[in-house]
């Protein structure tokens, strides 16, 4: 997925929050709230699985390897049976992910 379909989504999650900010804030001054629909005929939204891409992965790697924490990138691809990135399934790097960004200078 390239960075400026990434930033196209954030673009249209961020015009999203902001509706749904401005239909809160309508409801709680209690404006024209009688044009919105009532919460009970509201269906939910199913939330689309969140795909990680092995370009966010790498990026975090990097930033964290860049940190000096280049020891504990390695052990958490061994972590994951892999000496590199891209021996890593892609149904893994959410994980990955979540593990890379808990990286601290604690662990040297």
């Amino acid at each position: 997925m390239s960075q400026t379909k990434l930033l196209l989504d954030v673009v249209e999650d961020i015009r999203s929050l902001a509706d749904s900010l401005q239909t809160l804030a309508n409801a709680i001054a209690g404006d024209d709230v009688a044009d919105e629909p009532s919460a009970a005929t509201v269906e939910p939204i199913a939330k689309a699985p969140v795909t990680v891409t092995l370009e966010q992965v790498r990026a975090v790697l990097a930033e964290k390897s860049h940190d000096g924490l280049t020891e504990q990138v390695r052990d958490l691809l061994q972590k994951y049976g892999a000496q590199k990135l891209s021996a890593i399934a892609s149904d893994r790097y959410p994980d990955l992910l979540r593990d890379a960004k808990e990286l601290n200078d604690a662990g040297k």
